[in-house]
Order: structure tokens, then C-alpha cells, then sequence
């Protein structure tokens, strides 16, 4: 199964994770609507936590699927093989791939518990494998690599109770999917055209649209904080944002957080250093005797951090400018402070950094 992981990614939006992956001779990524609902850019993250900015180009939420096109991926070393006459039946084995929870990526190995399974006016593949959120529009596929459905759902009332979309739906979708741009595309699954524009009725049969699916997600007061302040400090927003009100993103070398703490703090840290074997009590004089108000230096699991935490309520008020000149520092000190640990004490870098 290791060959496949890097087929496979963390698709990362303002509201949470899922998955995604490539396939064998197609230039794009497949994951579910429901991961996508609401975006018209997601971040990818592959295993080595690079991350690429992704356009939404298709989705048809009446079969829970969506395409991703990114730049920058090597879609011709994907592994993940299309069959369409692959063997699927009863307890064979099957492996769930994706990043569960938002975790790193995760196999997961289960049997078919039914090749089809009637649920609504549909039928689902069922599976008794580990399935958990994040993984939506994930691969299941057999040991030779072969696509048998995309991740979809879990009942959350019962244990091994895993679904996935079917191949023959999966296949279909890629087949009447022809486009190689960019233009985001709702699929009318009525007739099988594309619609590019907002419109009540499709214009090809006249089926209903629903209008919902070309509007996309407002953005509160924090996030549109957050994310002014990001662009300032010259970073994509969508490329760090890592959930819903949580971002988490490299600059220079450094790990930066961003995140609500209980409800009432905005925090910014960082995760600099290992502590030293040797120069500790040098280390700890620097670190208490050096004044960085309004951040603060912590240890935490034998790591050195560097924070800024504000009360939630001061970002809404007239000091919000000032605010957001504090957090843009604390996170260029942090790319200068790891280095001077290293170089200066002999701390490791933090796993997290990008010099580990």
C-alpha cells in the first residue's frame, strides 16, 4: 500500500479537512462535494506537508463528488489504477486511504460488507474498514491498487458502518468530465451538461438548480482579521488555513498557529526549539532575563515557544490595527529566534520546523 500514499492528499478548507487523490490518467484530484461545499480555492497538503493551492472545477453534490486542479502536482506518477472491470464483490478486502480527524495520512483495512447497499434512492458500497471524518473523498481500493469507491460516509450510530460511492458513478463523472481549464462547473445530473453560471434552471433540460451551490461561504470578522494579516505578512490565506478558525502555515523556517483559545484569546505561537544538552542554565538566564512584551517565551514537552495573546473582544475594538502589527512581528521574530537558538545554544529544531 506505500506506493500509493503519495497519490493522496489532505484537502484543507475553512471549515475542515478531507481527502483526496489522483488517479492513473486524469489531471485532476477527486474528493466529495461536502469536503468542497462552499469553496471555489482549497489548499492540498502531500505527506512532506507541501501544500498547493487548488481550484474547485466540478462538483455535483447529488452524487457527493468534486474535482480539484492544481498546479505544481505530478499528475503522471499517480498510482492509483482505474479498472472499470475490476472484481468487486463480498468480503473482499478493501483499504480506506486518507488523513482521519485531520491526522497524518492513515490505511485503514476492512472488507466489503455489501457491494450495494440501498440507502435513499441510491445505492453506496459498504464497508466494515475504519472510517472517521476526514477521510471523506478518500480511495478504497483493493491490494492491487485498483479504485473501488471514493469515501463518503459513516453512520455515526454504529461501529463498522462505512460507505463509499460506487465505481460505476465514479467512472461516470470522469468520463463526461472533458474540460482541462480552470472554470468552476456544476454537473446537472439530470442531463449530464455542465453549468458554468448561477441560474435557477438548467439550460440545457430545465431541471431545477440549486442556487446555493454557486454561493460560497462568508467569511466572519475574525477569519477576514486573520487572513488581512496573513496577506500583509505576504502568505496565502487559503494555503494556511488548516480548519475551521485555525491556521497553520511556515514562515521562513518557523511553525506559526493561529487559534482560538476558550472562546475568549487569539493566539499566535510558535514551536521554535528543542531544548539544549548542554547550555541550559544559559538558556534559561536568556530566557527570563530578556524582555519581549507583549510575547511570551514557554516550554512545553521540553520545546521553546514563542506567544501573542490577545483578548478576543480587543480585535473588534479601535486597537485592532495595532493588534494586527503585533501578531505580524511575533511571527517574523519567530523565523529569526529559532535560528539564533540553534546557532546560539545548540537547540535542536523543533520537529515542526522546516529545518528538522
Amino acid at each position: 500500500m506505500e506506493q500509493y500514499k503519495n497519490s493522496i492528499y489532505k484537502v484543507i478548507t475553512a471549515s475542515g479537512t478531507g481527502s483526496g487523490f489522483m488517479i492513473s490518467g486524469k489531471n485532476y484530484i477527486i474528493t466529495n462535494y461536502h469536503v468542497v461545499e462552499g469553496e471555489r480555492e482549497v489548499a492540498l497538503e502531500d505527506l512532506y506537508r507541501n501544500r498547493f493551492l487548488a481550484k474547485v472545477v466540478m462538483v455535483n453534490p447529488d452524487i457527493d463528488l468534486a474535482f480539484l486542479r492544481a498546479d505544481g502536482l505530478n499528475y503522471e506518477n499517480a498510482a492509483i489504477k482505474l479498472n472499470p472491470m475490476v472484481s468487486i464483490a463480498n468480503t473482499q478486502k478493501v483499504y480506506i486511504n486518507g488523513f482521519p480527524m485531520g491526522l497524518p495520512y492513515t490505511i485503514t483495512e476492512g472488507i466489503i460488507s455489501s457491494v450495494s447497499q440501498p440507502m435513499g434512492n441510491r445505492q453506496f458500497l459498504q464497508t466494515d474498514a475504519a472510517i472517521n471524518p476526514g477521510n471523506s473523498g478518500g480511495p478504497i481500493i483493493n491490494s492491487e491498487g485498483e479504485l473501488i469507491a471514493v469515501t463518503t460516509a459513516k453512520i455515526d450510530a454504529a461501529d463498522n458502518m462505512g460507505f463509499g460511492i460506487r465505481l460505476s458513478e465514479v467512472i461516470k463523472e470522469m468520463d463526461d468530465y472533458t474540460y482541462s481549464d480552470q472554470v468552476f462547473r456544476l454537473k446537472c445530473n439530470s442531463c449530464d451538461s455542465f453549468i458554468e453560471q448561477n441560474a435557477k434552471f438548467c439550460s440545457n433540460c430545465g431541471s431545477t438548480v440549486n442556487p446555493v451551490v454557486f454561493e460560497t461561504l462568508e467569511k466572519s470578522f475574525l477569519v477576514n482579521f486573520v487572513e488581512d494579516t496573513l496577506l500583509e505578512l505576504g502568505e496565502n490565506p487559503v494555503l494556511c488555513r488548516s480548519g475551521r478558525e485555525f491556521w497553520e502555515f511556515h514562515h521562513g523556517s518557523a511553525l506559526i498557529r493561529v487559534f482560538i483559545y476558550k472562546k475568549d484569546y487569539l493566539v499566535v505561537t510558535s514551536p521554535l526549539n528543542k531544548l539544549p544538552k548542554t547550555k541550559l542554565s544559559e538558556l534559561y538566564q536568556h530566557l527570563t532575563g530578556r524582555d519581549i512584551l507583549p510575547y511570551m517565551f514557554g516550554i512545553n514537552e521540553n520545546k521553546i515557544f514563542i506567544s501573542y495573546r490577545v483578548y478576543m473582544n480587543d480585535i473588534y475594538s479601535d486597537y485592532k490595527d495595532a493588534i494586527k502589527q503585533k501578531m505580524l512581528n511575533v511571527m517574523k521574530i519567530a523565523d529569526e529566534l529559532d535560528h539564533f537558538f540553534h546557532d546560539t545554544f545548540g537547540c535542536e529544531y523543533s520537529f515542526e520546523s522546516k529545518n528538522e
